[in-house]
């Protein structure tokens, strides 16, 4: 009896090494110092200033902090520098330039104790280098606004520039990443041609280089199309971040992404346009409302049809009329994402401020979809599409991020509500690397591309809607008004926009885009994002913003309960 005693306790014992082994072994994940991230789209490049994309935006933000970003109170405040730059305190002030006109003298100053991921201090000189290159229209900025807003730089001391603005600005106090010139030099000195610098960047040779970046983690894996690995920057001056390892690990699929989150190989889905789309969240908080966090943060994100520029049908603003008419809407927001996403109007959300409430709205009405069409010369054909007197038929193609499961839903709804209208849509769906890294850089699309962008909280529409934004090769592909939009009158207005520093003047300007916005549809609105996150009971210090700064940028705070 002893022995067999002896031999179960010996069993148990074993039993209990097996799945301590198996099932709590030393590793980072077991630990909860490393956190996986699953993420449906995958950065084209990490530049951070060339080809913006939500997925860049969303790795840079635990690894290359901007200069100032707006908090999940909206608020501007620093994260490269030690004091915001106001009129109040001194630090922005309004200067007479030599030809008589009106320009500002902004100082920046930077946090003592910054370093670049291999030891270099973060200085003056980077901010200048980073006015250099981005001033110039070779370098491919598709936001080259920050710097070529910029006459010159002066270089006080070595954390200290004195930036001196061409005109009167509103965002005078806003200012993004910065490149580290021991790093970029090279690259931006052997680049002539346009577009040469991008392709030199060691942010697309070797992105791994610690010294491409600042904030508390570095990138120390880049497996193109596969994931990115982030480990703390050991020269990180701040707070300490938590976790040892954060892995990205792309699941172009949502639905995929959704079955990862529930078996565990990934912790937690982001928000903002890279993570689950708005009902597979809403889904998941149905059937499992106490496994994950869910939060449904309302943003600034605007969900859209760029019309392509080069498509002499949609060239009739009659027919981008009707195609929003014969569009329902109101009911696809209601039934794919139960109400939580406003349809829009323009492109500024009811959220900011700046929103203008009385603008040409274009409800549902088929009937008025058909009426235009008519007055367009556009009659049924004997297939149900329309055609023209030249017996044009009234088809283009559909294209967005394949995989993305929502917006295939979406593109589905339209383009039953067009083809009741007697209009054909061709769905054409790309990996979202090819969709933003071509497509849509280089105005490939021949009729309908749908995405979203983000607009900044008080930035202009310069960088998708004004005509020097329009991406060509003679540019290096910068800019992102893809749909080649020009408008003399829209762009005094940005120009406006931009410089007008009296409130209720500046909301006037802005009302003004909004109604040549809503009345000419460039672009035809969609809906404004609820952006879904679903995250880890056990994650603490997690705040998603519904903005351009996205929540990565205070990961240094993320920890485990």
């Amino acid at each position: 009896m002893a022995s067999r005693a002896a031999r179960a306790v010996a069993l148990i014992v074993s039993v209990i090494w097996v799945a301590s082994v198996c099932l709590a072994p030393g590793s980072a994940r077991a630990a909860r110092d490393e956190l996986v991230i699953g993420i449906a789209q995958f950065p084209s490049s990490l530049h951070p200033s060339i080809n913006p994309e939500s997925s860049k935006n969303y790795v840079l933000g635990f690894s290359a902090r901007d200069i100032t970003v707006f908090d999940k109170d909206w608020k501007l405040v620093c994260h490269l520098c030690a004091e915001l730059p106001s009129l109040d305190n001194g630090l922005a002030r309004i200067e007479d330039r030599p030809d008589g006109s009106r320009g500002m003298a902004v100082t920046l100053r930077l946090k003592p104790g910054l370093r670049w991921g291999d030891g270099e201090p973060v200085t003056a000189n980077d901010i200048a280098f980073s006015f250099k290159v981005g001033a110039d229209p070779r370098s491919g900025y598709a936001l080259a606004d920050q710097w070529t807003r910029v006459e010159k730089i002066d270089i006080v001391d070595a954390l200290t520039v004195i930036a001196h603005l061409k005109t009167l600005r509103v965002n005078y106090a806003v200012w993004g990443p910065i490149l580290p010139e021991h790093i970029e030099a090279k690259a931006y000195a052997e680049g002539i041609e346009p577009g040469d610098y991008g392709r030199l960047s060691v942010y697309n040779r070797a992105p791994t280089t610690p010294g491409l970046y600042n904030g508390p983690y570095l990138v120390t894996q880049y497996v193109s199309g596969s994931q990115i690995v982030l480990e703390p920057n050991p020269y990180w001056p701040g707070q300490k971040p938590h976790f040892k390892r954060i892995v990205l690990r792309l699941i172009e699929n949502t639905a995929a992404l959704q079955a990862n989150l529930l078996s565990g190989d990934v912790d937690m889905a982001p928000g903002e346009g890279i993570g689950l789309t708005i009902d597979q969240a809403l889904d998941l908080r149905h059937r499992y409302p106490d496994r994950f966090t869910y939060i449904f943060k309302p943003s600034l994100t605007y969900e859209h049809l760029d019309v392509s520029g080069t498509n002499p049908l949609l060239a009739d603003r009659r027919l981008r009329q009707a195609l929003l008419y014969a569009a329902d809407r109101k009911t696809m927001t209601e039934k794919l994402f139960a109400g939580m996403q406003p349809v829009a109007d323009s492109f500024v959300s009811p959220l900011s401020p700046l929103f203008a409430p009385d603008l040409p709205r274009y409800d549902y009405d088929p009937a008025k979809a058909k009426a235009l069409l008519a007055e367009a010369g556009f009659a049924p054909g004997p297939d149900g599409i329309c055609r023209n007197a030249k017996g044009e038929r009234l088809s283009f193609p559909l294209q967005t991020t394949a995989g993305n499961r929502l917006r295939e839903l979406q593109e589905e709804v339209l383009q039953s509500d067009w083809k009741s209208a007697c209009i054909e849509a061709t769905i054409r769906n790309e990996p979202a690397r090819t969709f933003f890294g071509e497509t849509l850089k280089k105005r490939l699309y021949a009729g309908l591309a749908m995405y979203a962008w983000v607009t900044p909280v008080i930035e202009s529409p310069r960088q998708t809607l004004a005509s020097t934004s329009i991406p060509s090769e003679a540019n290096g592909w910068a800019g992102s008004n893809s749909v080649g939009f020009v408008d003399q009158r829209f762009d005094e207005l940005i120009s406006r926009a931009e410089t007008e520093l009296d409130p209720e003047a500046q909301k006037r300007v802005w009302a003004q885009m909004q109604v040549i916005y809503a009345s000419e549809l460039p672009v035809l609105p969609l809906f404004f994002r609820a952006e879904p996150h679903v995250i880890p009971l056990w994650l603490k210090g997690y705040a998603a913003t519904g903005h351009t700064t996205y929540a990565p940028d205070w990961a240094e705070f993320w920890s485990v309960e």
